[in-house]
């Protein structure tokens, strides 16, 4: 290992921590040990004062999804759902107007967001990712490369979708689905703060968290790489 290894805080095996305790330990990669300076940059950024606000609203946010927190020892309580969540940290905010970039498989999911939103105060503004109907071969996708061969196919617009919010001047876009890389862009291209209310799972519900549940079970496939078996020989 090297003299100023990457950070590897998902393999840190220590009980009490550096990053949570001042009297914590840490692995030599750990970054709260040997990433000084990059810590009190990002500190520096904190003294800001429209992140500083953004971080502490976050932050109160966050205590506040938990109950009974005066009694210790303090066993956690959660008791709020992330669509309540944006909801409150909205209102901290001070935001009026929400928007909603979506997946076209995700109208449901969409259009209930969108009713919680309104019924907490909230101006709402939607848009889908095939808004504009651009056709996939745009981008240069053959018709092999479509999900629907021989037919139109319009092309996910995660910037068109950006741009729609962005002229309707919202104060905060909640993406709803969008799928890999789409989402991405969108990030990119949304001049508003951006929340995720539902990360795109076809196969799992929306629920990809499962497949990482069951990684040394029913998807330990997923630990081979390649993900499928070789080949037998013929």
């Amino acid at each position: 290992m090297s003299d100023n290894p990457f950070p590897q805080c998902a393999y840190c095996s220590v009980k009490t921590r550096a990053c949570i305790s001042i009297e914590g330990q840490g692995p030599k990669f750990c970054p709260t040990r040997n990433k000084d300076k990059v810590v009190q940059r990002a500190n520096q950024e904190y003294k800001k004062p429209s992140v500083r606000e953004f971080a502490r609203k976050a932050s109160i946010q966050e205590g506040e999804c938990y109950i009974h927190r005066e009694i210790k020892p303090y066993v956690p309580h959660p008791v709020k759902p992330r669509v309540q969540e944006v909801c409150e940290f909205a209102h901290k905010m001070g935001y009026k107007r929400l928007g909603i970039a979506f997946c076209v498989g995700l109208f449901r999911e969409a259009k209930a967001a969108s009713e919680i939103f309104k019924a907490q105060g909230f101006e709402v503004v939607s848009v889908l990712c095939k808004v504009g109907a651009t056709p996939k071969e745009s981008l240069g996708i053959r018709e092999e490369e479509k999900i629907h061969i021989g037919e139109f196919e319009a092309m996910c617009s995660p910037i068109a979708q950006a741009m729609v919010l962005n002229d309707a001047k919202t104060d905060f876009n909640i993406v709803v689905g969008l799928c890999v890389g789409h989402d991405s862009l969108f990030f990119q291209y949304s001049e508003a703060p951006v929340t995720v209310l539902v990360a795109k799972d076809r196969v799992l519900g929306h629920n990809p968290a499962a497949a990482l549940y069951t990684s040394n079970s029913y998807y330990a496939r997923l630990l081979r790489h390649g993900f499928d078996p070789p080949e037998k020989d013929k």
